[in-house]
């Protein structure tokens, strides 16, 4: 999801909930601490230099159960780091804290935002002679398309 989604989805939405990818609530007294901009430039394993440029919140929950942040408020804390910090409509990455520190992806189900998990990956898959993974068959899904030796099934 991309700033420019929250934004619009913000703008509709009474309250903010967020959801984890094991379907658990973030606890409604969570605050976003940081909302910013993180730019990675890297060499991949074949050797390319990229760059990466990710807006990035940080959720945490601390003892104040009384908090609530509201969409108007997450509206205007997201609208003043565009301004201020020259956050362009990027990608969303969410930090939140579990065992460590998570990164995850943003997506909206229409009532809660969702939490969804991020996968590292090789870039220079071609440059790494990593094989392709072959499509798994099943025995008896081979026998099936096999042709038969039944009577009149021509292949005799």
């Amino acid at each position: 999801m991309k700033l420019s989604e929250i934004k619009s989805k913000l703008q509709t939405l009474d309250t903010i909930a967020f959801q984890l990818p094991n379907g658990t609530l973030v606890p409604n007294h969570f605050h976003v601490t940081e909302v910013g901009k993180i730019s990675k430039h890297f060499i991949d394993c074949g050797g390319t230099v990229r760059t990466e440029n990710v807006a990035n919140f940080q959720l945490w929950e601390a003892d104040d159960y009384d908090h609530r942040l509201h969409p108007e408020k997450l509206l205007s804390i997201i609208e003043l780091s565009e301004k201020i910090l020259n956050i362009e409509d990027l990608e969303i990455e969410v930090e939140y804290q579990g065992d460590t520190i998570g990164k995850y992806g943003l997506d909206f189900d229409g009532t809660h935002f969702l939490l969804t998990t991020k996968l590292t990956d090789c870039l220079a898959k071609d440059k790494c002679d990593i094989p392709e993974k072959k499509p798994k068959l099943k025995l008896s899904e081979l026998q099936k398309e096999a042709p038969s030796c039944a009577p009149g099934s021509g292949c005799c």
